[in-house]
């Protein structure tokens, strides 16, 4: 057996192993084999390792000190897989952010300043840079707060997290595409409208109604659908073909499982989250509903709503059609199944169509859950 030190944070409504990378091989190649063994993959309970057997628990964060003095720590995210021996490393995931700031602090990897610490995070995946502020009085970390987030039980201290420069995080490209909607040919289907947008992290939107949606389930109910869990996977395999990502839309949940990640989208209406709580129409801009790892998320993953935030702010989009009209772009409202969440964008176009996105902003909580050892084989 071998033993890695590790922590364990919760982020956002995501919960990580976090690892420090002096900790683990130079030689990269060796990482997946230790990360499939430390979270106990594959094996659907993940019985053996720290994974809570879901994908916004498989999760690890990998983290070192940057000599860049342009940013303070180096950052990169690997989402295990549960069922298959796969470790993906493309794409982020915003919610495991909100912990890499705190995480670095406790590591002793930042200078700490009263009263908050603003950690500047280059994202490897992305090749971006994130700045966390994190609250810091007194020269600790505050994670006890009066801030809530839907998804996480009782409140902690806010995080504020602000992205610089997301568009083209992984293509290069805001509108991957060009297009602001493309029609997309579905095996055994029908033509189906799209959106492919790639800002933080690249999502493929459609229309809940176009895939016999109405944008208000709850998870259990799209996972119980075998017949639309494969008809969104097919879709989200297209997509990820014209991203570039795959050659053959029927590899996607092999060789990119968890990017683009498929987002279903609706006009705002009334319905009743997982906890049966009512969420009203008039607090609502935009239902949403997100497909990760051939599932369907349990809340919503924080780059994804500001994905959305952005493709919301750029006319004719599939999700700039279905959102409520004069909507605030500083605080957008997105549904999704477990309560709202409130995220920000700053978007300008100029007089020749040109869309510059310089900052998306979202808003989390986070704390450290566990401080010690991992075993592995």
């Amino acid at each position: 057996m071998n033993k890695l030190q590790c922590n364990i944070f919760r982020g956002g409504t995501s919960k990580g192993v976090f690892i420090n990378e002096e900790s683990l091989p130079q030689d990269k190649e060796k990482w997946e084999d230790i990360l499939l063994s430390v979270m106990g993959s594959p094996d659907i309970r993940q019985i053996d390792g720290l994974g809570g057997a879901t994908s916004t628990t498989s999760k690890v964060a990998i983290i070192s000190k940057s000599d860049n003095p342009e940013w303070d720590v180096n950052y990169t995210f690997a989402q295990v897989s549960i069922d298959k021996p796969i470790v993906s490393y493309k794409g982020n995931c915003g919610n495991i952010s909100s912990a890499v700031g705190p995480y670095a602090i406790e590591q002793g990897l930042v200078e700490i300043t009263s009263p908050e610490t603003v950690v500047r995070i280059y994202n490897t995946n992305t090749k971006k840079i994130i700045y966390s502020h994190v609250q810091t009085p007194n020269g600790e970390i505050e994670y006890d707060g009066d801030f809530s987030i839907a998804g996480v039980p009782g409140t902690a201290s806010v995080i504020k997290l602000a992205f610089k420069d997301p568009a083209g995080a992984m293509t290069g490209k805001l509108l991957p595409t060009g297009n602001v909607v493309d029609v997309i040919d579905v095996p055994g289907y029908r033509p189906v409208e799209v959106s492919l947008v790639d800002s933080s992290n690249p999502l493929i939107f459609v229309r809940a109604s176009d895939v016999g949606l109405t944008g208000k389930e709850l998870p259990d109910e799209i996972d119980s659908n075998k017949e639309m869990l494969e008809l969104l996977e097919t879709i989200r395999g297209i997509g990820a073909v014209k991203l570039g990502f795959i050659d053959n839309y029927k590899e996607s949940a092999e060789k990119s499982p968890g990017v683009p990640k498929l987002t279903i989208v609706a006009e705002p209406s009334t319905y009743t989250n997982v906890k049966g709580e009512v969420i009203e129409e008039k607090d609502i801009d935009i239902l949403g509903r997100m497909m990760s790892m051939q599932l369907t998320h349990k809340t919503y993953a924080l780059t994804g709503a500001l994905c959305t935030a952005t493709a919301a702010n750029i006319e004719g989009t599939i999700v700039n059609q279905v959102v409520r009209k004069g909507f605030n772009p500083e605080s957008i409202n997105i549904a999704h199944p477990g309560g709202l969440m409130q995220n920000g964008v700053e978007c300008h176009v100029d007089e020749s169509g040109n869309i510059d996105v310089p900052w998306v902003y979202g808003y989390r909580t986070s704390r450290i859950i566990m401080d010690g050892n991992v075993y592995y084989k």
